[in-house]
């Protein structure tokens, strides 16, 4: 659970915005404390959101035995959900607003790939030390490109506003390929795991 989960919020974290944002503030006149503000406001959206989806998906009581199809099901779905926004956003022509708009969705609200993370929590047979455990490492791992480039310019701060520079210039430019990167691989994967786990169950 704990890997799979990790994994997907992986692939949530990665948002040119959200580094975007982060160079914005680290090249402010108070750098530090402005950073420090904005990872903690991604926290706390990251951990409400993450604790209301979470009793959200465990009250439809998936996490039962005997609710083990409609599970695998839901993760076939949000899978294929994935992968069809995958194949929207490549099919479009490039529009930056359209994009703009879209990398926004997926950082400042629960995107498909963050719910898909947490329904993995949701309906594991796991304690609450283990759900409290999976839930706080999907959160700091969703705000990844906000805490990292942070200790990266306490430790280096002309090198690491050289390089996020740069490293943003890379993101903005095929943030659009990045996006459907994101989105079809983490639908391959819960595809992959609904069809697995639909095919053998007990």
């Amino acid at each position: 659970m704990l890997i799979q989960a990790a994994g997907l919020a992986l692939l949530a974290s990665l948002s040119p915005t959200a580094l975007l944002v982060a160079a914005v503030y680290l090249g402010s006149a108070r750098p530090r404390l402005t950073a420090v503000i904005y990872l903690a406001g991604a926290v706390v959206m990251s951990l409400v959101m993450g604790i209301v989806l979470l009793l959200i998906l465990r009250s439809a009581n998936l996490s039962r035995p005997a609710e083990y199809t409609p599970r695998y099901v839901l993760r076939l779905g949000l899978g294929l959900l994935l992968l069809a926004a995958a194949t929207w956003v490549a099919r479009r022509p490039a529009r930056p607003p359209v994009s703009a708009f879209l990398v926004g969705i997926l950082i400042f609200a629960p995107g498909v790939t963050f719910l898909a993370a947490l329904q993995v929590i949701a309906t594991a047979q796991a304690s609450f030390d283990l759900t409290a455990l999976a839930l706080l490492i999907v959160v700091v791992i969703n705000v990844l490109l906000v805490w990292l480039p942070i200790l990266l310019y306490l430790a280096a701060p002309e090198v690491t506003t050289r390089y996020l520079t740069a490293f943003n210039n890379w993101l903005r430019a095929h943030a659009r390929a990045i996006l459907c990167v994101v989105m079809a691989t983490a639908g391959v994967i819960m595809v992959a795991n609904g069809i697995y786990g639909l095919a053998v169950r007990p």
